[in-house]
C-alpha cells in the first residue's frame, strides 16, 4: 500500500506512471477509466487511517453478504438444485472475493473491476431467474386461459341456447297475450253491441208496457218507463247511421206521443175532478146562505170588506169571504193535489225536451182553463157589483180586488208548478181575461168622460196608487196583471191627450174674449178695492179673534186672495196653465212636449190678438201691459215644467215639381225621348217632393214677444213724457244736417227754437212728467205686483228721459246766452232723479 501511495504522489510528469488496467491486462477505458482517475487523486490526496480502513474493510464485508428482495425470497419455489448451485457460486465468489490481497491501485481497481462485474452477474442472475419464474407463471396462465376460454365457448353456446329459448317463450307470450286482448276486445264488442242492442230491444218491452191495462199515468212505475222511453229516443235520434234507426226513432216517439197524450189526459180528468168538487161546494154555499140576502150579516169575498150581502147574478148569493177562499184554494188543492204533484214534478224534471216543455205547456193552459171557469164568475160578479161606484173607486178597488185575486193564484200555481218564472206567460191564460174583464168594464166609462180633472185623477190611480204601490207591495207575484194595466192606463192617457188638444182648442185657440174679459184696468181696480177692503177686516180679526180661529181666518183669506189673483188671468192662460199642470204627470214626456208647445203657442196668439182688441176699446198703454203681464204669467208658470217646448215640423215642398210640370205642359222636355233627358225620368229623379224641416220652439217665441212688449211700452212712456223734447231733438238734427254746408241763421233764430217755444216745450215735459208719468207708473204697478218688474220697465224709462234732459241742456249751453237759459228753466239732473224715483 505505501508503495502504491508513493507512486501515485510522484506526480503527473514521471514516466514511472502506470497506466491502469482491468484484472485480465486490459486497459481501462470510458466510465472505469474515471473513475480510476478519481481513486488515484483521492488515494493521493486523503490517506486513511489504519482504523479508518478496517472500518471501510468491515463495510465491504456487509455489504458483500446483502439479501435478496422479500418479494422474491418469499415467493421463491425454485428447486433445490438451483438454489444449491446459486448459494455455492454466491459463495465462492464471495470467499474469492474476501481472500483477495490488494497491494497496489491497479489490483484494486482490478479488484473493483471484477466486484462490478460480479454484482452485475449476480444481479443479472437474479433477474434471469425471476424472468424464468415469470415465464412459468405465464404458461400456467395460460393454460388457465384458454380452460377459460374452452368454459366461455360453452356459456356462448348455452347463451344462444337460451336466447333461443326466450324468443320462443317471448312469441307463444305474445301470441298468448294478443289472444287475450282480442278475447277481451271480443267481449267488450259484445258488451257494446248488446248495450246499443239493448235500446233497440226496449222496444217491444216498453210497448207492451204502454200496451197494458195495468199500467196507469197514476202508478210508480209509470215514470221510469218514460224515462227509460226518453232514453231510448235520446240514443236513436243521437245515432242516425245504424241500420232502422229512423224506423226505430218513429215508433219510440209514438209510443212518446201517446204516453204524453194520455197524461195529459190525466191532468185534465184531475183537475176537471177538482173544478167539479169545488163547484159542488159553492152551489151548496151559496145555497145555505141564499136565506140571508135581507140580513146582510155575511160580508162578500168579491166585494170590499164591510159591504153587504148581494145576489151573484145567476140566481144565488155570494158566500162568505173565507168560506170562498177555502172552496176556491184550500179544497181545490187537496182535490188536485194527490193526482197531480207528482205527475208535474216528472214533467217538470223533463222540461229541457222540448216535447215535455210544450206537454206542461199545455198542462198549464189546461189549469188555467179550468181555474178561469171557476174564478171568472166570481170575479165578473164583484167587478159588477163595483160598476154602481163611481169611476175612481171602481179603477182603485177594482184593481185592488184584482191584486189580490192575482196574488193567490200565483201561490197556488206555484204550488202545482214550482221554480216557473213569475214574470213568464204562465199565468196569462188565467189573469188576462180576469182583467178584460176589469178592463171592459172601465173602457165605456173613461171613454165618455170629458173632464180633464177626472181622467188625470184616474190616471194617477193607475199610475201611483196602482202600478207603484200595490205592484212594488205585491211583488212579482202580480206581474201577470201588468199587460192589462198599461194597456189601461195608455187608453186612459190616449182620451186624456184627445181631451187636452179638445181642450186647448176650444178654449184656448177659439176662444172668443166678452166684454168681461176684456175688463182691463177694471178687474185689476176691483181687485185693489177688495184687497183694501179685506185689509181691515184681517187686522180687525187679528186683534179681536179668538187666538184658534185666527189662523183659520187667515187661511181663508189667503185663498180668497190667490182666488182673485187668478181670476185676474186671461183665461186663455188661465185654461192653458191648468192644462199643463194636470198633464204634466199624467202623460209621457214627449206627448207632453208637444201638447206644451201647441197650448203657450196658442195662448201667446190669444194674447196678442186681445190686446190689439184692448187697445181699441181702452188704450193702447193698457193693451201693452195687458200683453207683459199676460205674458209675464204664462212664462213664470211654465218655468218649472222640464220639458222641450220645441217641436220640429215635416212639410213637403212640391214647388221644383210644378217647375217640372210646367216644363213639360210648355214642351220644354219630351215624354217620348229615350234617354236619361225624358221628362218622366227627370220629374221621378229630380221632381219628387222635399222634404222641409221647420223647428217651432214656442218658449223662445214667448221670450221674443215679453221681450217686444217691454220695448213698446217703455217707448210709449218715454214718448208720452219727452215727446216735444224728442220732436225738438230731431229737428235739430235735420236743421244740422241741411245746413252743414251752407252758412244760415243760428239755432236759437230758428222759428221753432226760439226761447219762447222752449219755455213752452220744458213746460209741457214737466206737466207731463209730473201728471202723466206718475199715472203711467200706478198703472204699471196695478198691472204688475212684482217690484223688480217695475225696476226693471223704469229703469230704461228713467234712463231716456235723463238722456233727453242731457241733450236739451247740451244744446242750451251751445246755442242759448245764460240769461235764455235761466228763463227757459230746464229741470236739472239732481231734480230730476227726485222727480223720477219711484
Amino acid at each position: 500500500m505505501t508503495t502504491a501511495v508513493d507512486q501515485l504522489g510522484a506526480g503527473p510528469g514521471q514516466a514511472g506512471v502506470l497506466a491502469p488496467t482491468s484484472g485480465r491486462g486490459r486497459p481501462l477505458t470510458g466510465l472505469a477509466s474515471q473513475s480510476y482517475n478519481v481513486a488515484s487523486a483521492w488515494e493521493q490526496t486523503a490517506v486513511l487511517s489504519n482504523f479508518q480502513e478496517q472500518s471501510i474493510e468491515l463495510l465491504a464485508a456487509a455489504c458483500s453478504q446483502r439479501p435478496l428482495p422479500r418479494h422474491l425470497t418469499e415467493v421463491s419455489d425454485a428447486p433445490e438444485a438451483s438454489t444449491s448451485n446459486r448459494n455455492g457460486t454466491s459463495a465462492a465468489v464471495q470467499a474469492e472475493l474476501e481472500d483477495i490481497v490488494l497491494h497496489s491501485t491497479n489490483q484494486f481497481y482490478k479488484w473493483h473491476s471484477e466486484l462490478e462485474a460480479a454484482f452485475a452477474s449476480e444481479t443479472e442472475e437474479k433477474y434471469k431467474q425471476y424472468a424464468a419464474e415469470l415465464q412459468g407463471r405465464l404458461d400456467r396462465c395460460a393454460d388457465i386461459l384458454s380452460k377459460v376460454d374452452a368454459v366461455l365457448s360453452y356459456f356462448e353456446e348455452l347463451q344462444a341456447q337460451h336466447h333461443e329459448v326466450s324468443n320462443k317463450s317471448r312469441t307463444l307470450t305474445d301470441s298468448c297475450e294478443r289472444l287475450v286482448l282480442e278475447k277481451e276486445r271480443l267481449l267488450q264488442f259484445a258488451d257494446a253491441l248488446r248495450s246499443k242492442l239493448q235500446y233497440f230491444d226496449e222496444l217491444e218491452h216498453v210497448s207492451a208496457q204502454f200496451h197494458s191495462a195495468s199500467l196507469a199515468v197514476d202508478s210508480d212505475s209509470f215514470l221510469p218507463h218514460l224515462e227509460r222511453l226518453d232514453e231510448c229516443i235520446s240514443y236513436v235520434t243521437s245515432n242516425p247511421q245504424y241500420a232502422d234507426a229512423s224506423s226505430y226513432a218513429s215508433k219510440f216517439r209514438q209510443l212518446q206521443q201517446r204516453a204524453m197524450a194520455t197524461m195529459r189526459t190525466k191532468v185534465a180528468q184531475v183537475l176537471q175532478h177538482a173544478s167539479e168538487q169545488v163547484m159542488a161546494a159553492l152551489r151548496e154555499g151559496r145555497a145555505s146562505t141564499s136565506g140571508m140576502a135581507n140580513g146582510g150579516s155575511v160580508p162578500m169575498a168579491a166585494t170590499p170588506r164591510g159591504a153587504t150581502p148581494r145576489a151573484n147574478g145567476r140566481g144565488g148569493y155570494a158566500v162568505a169571504e173565507s168560506v170562498q177562499q177555502a172552496l176556491l184554494y184550500v179544497r181545490f188543492r187537496t182535490a188536485a193535489e194527490a193526482g197531480l204533484k207528482g205527475l208535474l214534478a216528472g214533467i217538470q224534471a223533463r222540461v229541457q225536451r222540448p216535447e215535455y216543455a210544450r206537454l206542461l205547456s199545455d198542462c198549464q193552459i189546461l189549469y188555467c182553463d179550468t181555474r178561469l171557469q171557476l174564478v171568472s164568475g166570481v170575479t165578473h160578479d164583484a167587478i159588477l157589483h163595483m160598476s154602481s161606484e163611481p169611476l175612481t173607486a171602481l179603477a182603485r178597488d177594482g184593481w185592488a180586488y184584482l191584486m189580490q185575486v192575482c196574488q193567490y193564484e200565483h201561490q197556488l200555481f206555484d204550488h202545482f208548478f214550482p221554480g216557473e218564472d213569475p214574470e213568464g206567460p204562465s199565468l196569462a191564460p188565467l189573469m188576462d181575461p180576469l182583467a178584460t174583464i176589469l178592463y171592459d168594464a172601465l173602457r165605456p166609462r173613461f171613454i165618455h168622460l170629458h173632464a180633464l180633472e177626472e181622467l188625470c185623477e184616474i190616471v194617477n190611480i193607475l199610475t201611483h196608487e196602482v202600478a207603484e204601490e200595490q205592484v212594488g207591495r205585491r211583488g212579482v207575484a202580480v206581474h201577470p196583471l201588468r199587460p192589462v194595466l198599461h194597456r189601461t192606463l195608455a187608453d186612459v192617457q190616449e182620451r186624456l191627450t184627445f181631451r187636452a188638444q179638445a181642450f186647448i182648442k176650444d178654449e184656448v185657440t177659439n176662444f172668443r174674449p166678452g166684454a168681461a174679459d176684456l175688463d182691463y184696468p177694471g178687474k185689476l181696480q176691483h181687485q185693489q178695492d177688495g184687497a183694501s177692503e179685506q185689509m181691515p177686516i184681517t187686522q180687525q180679526s187679528n186683534g179681536n179673534a179668538p187666538v184658534a180661529s185666527v189662523p183659520q181666518q187667515n187661511t181663508d183669506s189667503q185663498m180668497e186672495s190667490d182666488l182673485e189673483a187668478y181670476r185676474v188671468w186671461y183665461p186663455p192662460v188661465r185654461s192653458t196653465l191648468l192644462c199643463l199642470s194636470k198633464l204634466y204627470d199624467c202623460v209621457d214626456p214627449k206627448i207632453f212636449n208637444g201638447l206644451a208647445q201647441d197650448a203657450v203657442h196658442a195662448a201667446t196668439v190669444c194674447v196678442q190678438a186681445a190686446s190689439r182688441q184692448l187697445a181699441k176699446q181702452s188704450s193702447l198703454m193698457d193693451a201693452q201691459l195687458f200683453t207683459i203681464k199676460q205674458l209675464l204669467i204664462l212664462r213664470e208658470q211654465i218655468a218649472p215644467f222640464e220639458a222641450d217646448f220645441a217641436v220640429t215640423e215635416y212639410d213637403l215642398d212640391f214647388s221644383h215639381m210644378r217647375d217640372h210640370l210646367r216644363r213639360i205642359m210648355a214642351g220644354k222636355a219630351s215624354l217620348f225621348t229615350f234617354s236619361a233627358s225624358n221628362a218622366m225620368v227627370q220629374l221621378v229623379s229630380r221632381g219628387g217632393p222635399r222634404i222641409l224641416q221647420n223647428q217651432v220652439d214656442s218658449k223662445k217665441e214667448l221670450e221674443k214677444q215679453v221681450k217686444a212688449s217691454c220695448e213698446a211700452f217703455i217707448m210709449a212712456v218715454t214718448k208720452l213724457t219727452v215727446e216735444p223734447m224728442l220732436s225738438f231733438i230731431t229737428k235739430v238734427t235735420a236743421v244740422k244736417v241741411a245746413t252743414s254746408n251752407s252758412s244760415s241763421k243760428r239755432l236759437r233764430e230758428q222759428a221753432f227754437a226760439s226761447p219762447e217755444r222752449l219755455v213752452e216745450m220744458v213746460h209741457k215735459v214737466q206737466t207731463a212728467m209730473q201728471t202723466l208719468l206718475p199715472k203711467a207708473i200706478s198703472k204699471m204697478k196695478m198691472y204688475l205686483n212684482n217690484p223688480s218688474t217695475h225696476s226693471v220697465l223704469f229703469k230704461p224709462i228713467k234712463s231716456n228721459i235723463a238722456e233727453a234732459h242731457a241733450q236739451i241742456a247740451a244744446l242750451l249751453d251751445a246755442e242759448y246766452t245764460p240769461q235764455e237759459v235761466k228763463s227757459i228753466q230746464l229741470t236739472t239732473p239732481p231734480a230730476l232723479e227726485k222727480l223720477l224715483a219711484l
